[in-house]
């Protein structure tokens, strides 16, 4: 149970959208999340099973970066200039991707990776049960219950928000595609130009049903 306390994101907040809610775990449930990523998360991101693509994301793993995804986006891009005139980048960043991805889709992921019983048992246990209220001005809302959204102040949602994008491809063979967190970038060759559409509709439905 979280006791949310919103946070001005302006210097004169007007609206709801001027505030960021804010909710802190405790030091040893961050302790042991960042054994669990550490130990378990991204080793088995390192060598997914086949429902995972994760070759593509930079961000939230010891061997990403910014610099290496914009390094493997420029190469990508070289690459295929030498072969074509042209190549289209359609550059997407999710709105509030953190706070929208939902609890079932995860825990499939989740279910899904490479990782011993008791870990996916103990992740599956982290995401459940857990409500929150709201504090502002002396007053205290109801407790809701969550069903989505990565945990504010946890140090295992960047890696949740990993799991969940790990399956987000292109649909077209030769097309590329290169993720850092919720910012994601699809590359197209000339050669693959009448495809923009379908994979735009790709990313359209994914999201509908994951985030």
């Amino acid at each position: 149970m979280a006791t949310i306390m919103p946070v001005p994101n302006i210097a004169m907040p007007r609206e709801y959208a001027d505030f960021r809610p804010i909710s802190v775990m405790s030091v040893l449930s961050r302790a042991l999340e960042r054994i669990i990523v550490r130990e378990f998360i991204y080793p088995a991101l390192l060598e997914p099973p086949a429902l995972f693509s994760n070759t593509d994301q930079y961000a939230f793993h010891q061997t990403g970066s910014t610099t290496a995804a914009i390094i493997a986006i420029l190469q990508s891009i070289t690459d295929l200039l030498s072969c074509n005139p042209y190549v289209v980048v359609i550059a997407l960043d999710f709105t509030n991707a953190f706070d929208t991805v939902r609890h079932s889709t995860l825990r499939y992921k989740i279910a899904s990776m490479n990782i011993p019983d008791d870990v996916h048992n103990w992740l599956v246990d982290f995401f459940a049960g857990r409500s929150h209220s709201t504090r502002f001005n002396g007053i205290t809302s109801d407790q809701l219950d969550i069903s989505a959204s990565i945990i504010q102040g946890s140090a295992i949602d960047p890696a949740s928000y990993v799991v969940n994008a790990a399956d987000l491809t292109t649909v077209t063979a030769g097309s590329l595609i290169f993720k850092y967190a919720d910012d994601t970038y699809i590359v197209i060759p000339a050669s693959n130009v009448s495809s923009r559409v379908a994979e735009l509709d790709h990313i359209d439905r994914w999201q509908k049903v994951t985030i």
